[in-house]
C-alpha cells in the first residue's frame, strides 16, 4: 500500500459542554456518525464538560464540524474572580464578570487505521 501524508481516516477529539452532550449524539447518530463519550474534567469554570471521539472519513471531516457547530452553542455565565484576599491590592475588582462558554473544542487526529469490530 502506497505511503499517502493524508490519512482517509481521521480521529476528531471534541470537548464539549455537559449540556450540548445529549443533543449532539442524537444529531451523529442520525448522520450515521458513532461517538465514544468519555467523562472528562477542566475548563477555567469548573463547568462539566464531555470529551466524544469519533472517527470519521476525510471526506465527512467538514460535515462534522457543521453538526457539531449547530448542536454546541456558546453561552455567558458569570464568574466571580478568585483572588484571595492577601492579594488584591487597590484597584482591583471583585465584580462578577460575564464570560462566554460552551461551543465545543475540536481536535482532529490521523489515523493509520479505523476499524469498526
Amino acid at each position: 500500500m502506497p505511503y499517502s501524508s493524508a490519512p482517509a481516516e481521521l480521529l476528531v477529539m471534541a470537548v464539549v459542554q455537559d449540556a450540548d452532550v445529549a443533543g449532539l449524539i442524537r444529531v451523529l447518530a442520525g448522520a450515521g456518525l458513532d461517538a465514544t463519550k468519555l467523562a472528562s474534567s477542566g475548563g477555567f469554570l469548573r463547568e462539566g464538560n464531555t470529551t466524544l471521539m469519533i472517527g470519521v472519513p476525510r471526506a465527512r471531516l467538514d460535515e462534522l464540524k457543521g453538526l457539531i457547530a449547530k448542536s454546541c452553542r456558546t453561552r455567558t455565565r458569570m464568574m466571580s474572580p478568585a483572588i484571595p484576599l492577601a492579594e488584591q491590592g487597590e484597584g482591583l475588582s471583585a465584580e462578577p464578570l460575564e464570560v462566554e462558554v460552551g461551543g465545543a473544542v475540536l481536535f482532529v487526529l490521523g489515523l493509520e487505521e479505523f476499524v469498526k469490530v
